[in-house]
């Protein structure tokens, strides 16, 4: 499955269609995380919602447990 980073290093931007493929989650997730909080950081450009590839690794980052009993 190609990802938006198979099409280059300018594409440090994603939609949220985009975030969500590359998370493995669904864009109506990241659209309600952005509403009750707990998503990854995102920006405003124009009216168009845009993450950026660090902001999502960041968060994935972030949610890495080596156990299921780790908080």
């Amino acid at each position: 499955m190609e990802t938006p980073l198979d099409k280059g290093p300018d594409k440090l931007f994603l939609n949220t269609k985009e975030a969500a493929a590359y998370l493995g989650l669904k864009p109506n997730t990241l659209e309600k995380m952005r509403v009750y909080g707990g998503g990854p950081e995102y920006r405003k450009h124009g009216r168009y919602v845009r993450y950026h590839i660090d902001d999502l690794n960041a968060w994935s980052e972030l949610r890495k447990r080596s156990s299921t009993s780790d908080e």
